[in-house]
Parts: structure tokens; C-alpha cells; sequence
């Protein structure tokens, strides 16, 4: 036994609308921003990576892991949006933008998530974490831990709402993650993001517009936070929906609001017309056959368990590059959609894409006369072997 790579003729029949991918994602778009990560998040695909694993100061863009804590406590029902939070005096002396909190409030949690969002309030944000973790610092280290679990590897938090500290720290990797986290995760949710306003009781009236400069546009742009500081420059995780497909990007860096309006908006006109969207293989459709030992039957169909479907450059229509690997042969009993081997999609640049490969049905343990071929077939591959035929 050993292991099988071949190249299937179905796949490369069907990919001939399709390309190896040569274009070099990150070469095809310069950015003015000083680190930058966009994805394609409906194919899973990374479009640019420019000093995307490097530790920055987030700004306000960290407030988006503030609100993943929120959001887990909703989802597992330690709080509801109308659970009411005290405000601390800490929380009303914060300065920057704030949604002018006073310690006689008890803003419930919707509140909280629009003046988070919306107001950029970072008197929202310290109510959520001592509310969630009794301090503000507990808050930081559980954030932290959380981050970490979730696979940002480069995100630390001292506070709750990214205001300038040395351990303030996230790659723009660690923000394209939560942010994907919090449209996959928490639909529910996620609507706030594309709010315009809020004006929360009038008291900041110059404060109750969404800084996003991209949800007024038309280009599909619903979400997600503006960040600003001094050290970090203008910065801006995005997202924009158009016709079934997602992207979500991250940029920062930038001197001016204007300036990261137009590189938010430039990448997402990028993303959408400079690559498209294929399928190139259906759920079920058989990719390669494999041999069976001991079966019932002497091969079984390897099939995809769900639509393939990937990205490409709109300008280029090459075949793709693809092999199938796989034990050959294989010990039966096999059950229908077990995993028996993985299609490799050549995707130079953009990286591999690996999908796996499952039995079309089942196949028994066979009777005597399946194991006695096996037998032979044993035997005649031992003879030929020793006599190097």
C-alpha cells in the first residue's frame, strides 16, 4: 500500500475557465496605508498582506474585540440587550469620543453596542467591561486570552478601548480575524455596524454619525470601526457585501480622514472587479476512483462533500493546476462519506486550496471470493516484484 497522487481529467476539463492564479494579489494593488490585510471572506482567500503579522497600536479599531466579549455573553445568555449596566466614575472621566455616560445612567446593552459602534464611545466600552469583569484591567487580560484562543497571535489589550498604551497592540491579521468572527459568528448582531447614527438621548449631538466613510457609498459597505490616534495614524476595518460575495479588509496607517476614505474605497472597487467568483466542482460530482481491499466491490468513487468554488482573476481565463492523493488501495469496510483523500488546487501566489475527498457509498468487508482475489493479486504483485518483472 501507499499513497496515490493523480492528476483528474474531470477537474481539468471543467477548469478550463479557470487559471493557476499567477497574478501576484499583493503586487496588483499598491497601498498607501502602512499595513493592510483583505480578504475575499466568502472563498476563504487572501487578496493582500502587506506587514499584515506586525504589532501596531489598533486605536479604536481594538473596540471590535470589546465587542466580541459582548456579544459572547449575549450569545451564552449571561446578559440581554436589555440588561442594565451601572456607570463608574471612571468610565464617565474618559475622554475622546464618548456618548457623555453620567453616573445616574443605566444604559441597557443595545445602548452600550450602538455607542460603541456608532459613537466610538469610550465610556460605553469601560461600562462593558466592568460590567463583564468587575475592572477594567481584568476585562484587558480576559481579552487578551480570549484573542489568543481565537487565533489572533499578535494581539495584546490593555483597555477596553484602544486608547494609546504600549501593550495595546494588535496585527492587522489579529483585526481581519475578529472582524470575519463577528459577521460569521454573530449575524444577530452584526446589523449595528451599518447604523448611520445614533444620537442616544441628544446629549452629543456632534458625535451621533458613524465615522465609517464607506456605509454611505452604495458599494455594499456594512461595517465595521474607524480607529484614530496620533501613533497610529487613520485606520479602518471594512466589509462590503456584493452579489453573494464578501470582503473584509483592514487598513491603517494613513495621515488623513480623506485619505482612508479613498483607500477604503479603492480596495473594495479592487476586490470586486479585479477577481470573480467560480465554481468548479458540484457537491457529490466524482473526482477519482479508488481501489477497495477486501470489498464487496473493487473501487469506490471519491467525491467533493460540497460545492467548490474559487477565486480568479477576472482578466485571466488559464486551467487550473490539480491532483488527487489518496491510499492506494483501501481497506475495506469504507463508509459513504468517509474521508478517504484530498483534491489539491494549485494556486500559485494565493497559496494551495485543499479539498477533501469522500467515499461516494459504502462498501462491506467482502465474503470469501473478494478476500481470495485479494489474495492473489497480493501474491502475483510479490512475484513480480521478485522476479523484477
Amino acid at each position: 500500500m501507499g499513497q496515490t497522487s493523480i492528476r483528474p481529467k474531470t477537474l481539468i476539463a471543467l477548469a478550463a475557465l479557470a487559471t493557476a492564479l499567477a497574478l501576484p494579489a499583493g503586487a496588483a494593488f499598491e497601498t498607501r496605508a502602512t499595513a493592510a490585510y483583505v480578504v475575499d471572506q466568502t472563498t476563504d482567500t487572501v487578496l493582500l498582506s502587506k506587514n499584515a503579522d506586525q504589532p501596531l497600536p489598533p486605536a479604536s479599531m481594538s473596540k471590535l474585540m470589546t465587542l466580541n466579549m459582548l456579544f459572547e455573553a449575549l450569545s451564552d445568555g449571561r446578559v440581554t440587550l436589555e440588561t442594565q449596566f451601572s456607570v463608574s466614575s471612571r468610565a464617565m472621566a474618559m475622554g475622546g469620543s464618548t456618548m457623555f455616560l453620567n453616573d445616574q445612567d443605566r444604559p441597557t446593552v443595545e445602548q452600550l453596542i450602538q455607542g460603541i459602534i456608532v459613537q466610538s464611545g469610550n465610556d460605553a466600552c469601560v461600562v462593558v467591561a466592568e460590567g463583564l469583569a468587575g475592572t477594567e484591567e481584568a476585562f484587558a487580560r480576559l481579552m487578551t486570552e480570549r484573542a489568543r484562543a481565537l487565533g489572533m497571535e499578535n494581539a495584546t489589550f490593555a483597555n477596553s478601548t484602544g486608547w494609546p498604551h504600549p501593550n495595546q497592540r494588535m496585527s492587522m491579521k489579529d483585526l481581519g480575524i475578529i472582524a470575519e468572527r463577528l459577521i460569521e459568528d454573530f449575524p444577530e448582531y452584526y446589523g449595528y455596524f451599518a447604523e448611520a447614527e445614533y444620537p442616544f438621548d441628544g446629549r452629543a449631538p456632534q458625535n451621533r454619525f458613524n465615522r465609517n466613510p464607506l456605509l454611505k457609498l452604495g458599494i455594499g459597505a456594512d461595517g465595521l470601526k474607524t480607529g484614530h490616534t496620533e501613533e497610529a495614524g487613520y485606520g479602518l476595518v471594512g466589509s462590503a457585501l456584493q452579489g453573494g460575495r464578501r470582503v473584509t479588509f483592514v487598513i491603517t496607517g494613513l495621515e488623513t480622514e480623506a485619505q482612508r476614505a479613498e483607500e477604503g474605497e479603492r480596495i473594495v472597487n479592487w476586490a470586486f472587479r479585479q477577481f470573480v467568483q467560480r465554481e468548479v466542482l458540484r457537491q457529490g460530482e466524482r473526482v477519482a476512483e479508488a481501489r477497495i481491499w477486501m470489498g464487496e466491490i473493487e473501487q469506490v468513487g471519491l467525491v467533493v462533500p460540497e460545492d467548490v468554488e474559487i477565486l480568479l482573476p477576472a482578466t485571466v481565463r488559464e486551467q487550473i493546476g490539480a491532483e488527487v492523493i489518496f491510499r492506494d488501495p483501501i481497506l475495506a469496510p469504507v463508509e459513504e462519506g468517509q474521508e478517504l483523500g484530498e483534491l489539491v488546487i494549485s494556486r500559485p501566489e494565493l497559496g494551495e486550496l485543499r479539498v477533501p475527498l469522500v467515499a461516494e457509498r459504502s462498501v462491506a468487508r467482502g465474503g470469501f471470493v473478494p478476500r481470495l482475489r485479494t489474495a492473489t493479486e497480493v501474491l502475483v504483485g510479490l512475484g513480480r516484484e521478485a522476479t523484477g518483472l
